[in-house]
């Protein structure tokens, strides 16, 4: 079965929990195991992060989140209407960002990778789009 969810929410470090515990909750219906949520929340939380930090430096924004589940499969999409990213390559390369002075670490998109089967990063028309994707186990029915 297929199933859409789409929430809109400004781009502040108050918000974080909030993306996390939306979507631990939509997805909460497959019965992802415990590792798998936490896996999913920590990609999601990575994410939002780096909008927060990077989309909207001169000005404040709106994060979209759109999340689909179809069957075990989880589709998660973060986007933002901000400033894009000049070189997605280089962004995906581990330890690399773009406010060394604010000593970030440069590991968001590598924390992603790492705790979702795939990840795309694309710039949109304005801003940037994070599609994470996971495919839960299958739990047996009892």
């Amino acid at each position: 079965m297929k199933n859409v969810m789409e929430i809109k929410f400004k781009a502040i470090a108050e918000n974080e929990p909030f993306a996390r515990n939306v979507v631990a909750s939509f997805i909460l219906p497959l019965n992802p195991s415990i590792n798998e949520l936490e896996d999913i929340k920590t990609a999601v939380n990575e994410a939002v992060t780096n909008v927060i930090v990077h989309a909207y430096p001169d000005k404040s924004g709106y994060i979209n989140m759109k999340i689909t589940t179809i069957d075990n499969k989880v589709e998660i999409n973060i986007s933002d209407n901000g400033v894009g990213i000049q070189d997605i390559e280089r962004a995906l390369t581990p330890f690399y960002t773009s406010k060394p002075d604010e000593e970030r670490s440069g590991m968001g998109f590598t924390v992603m990778e790492s705790f979702m089967d795939r990840l795309e990063v694309k710039n949109n028309k304005d801003g940037v789009s994070v599609i994470m994707f996971k495919e839960l186990e299958q739990v047996a029915e009892m």
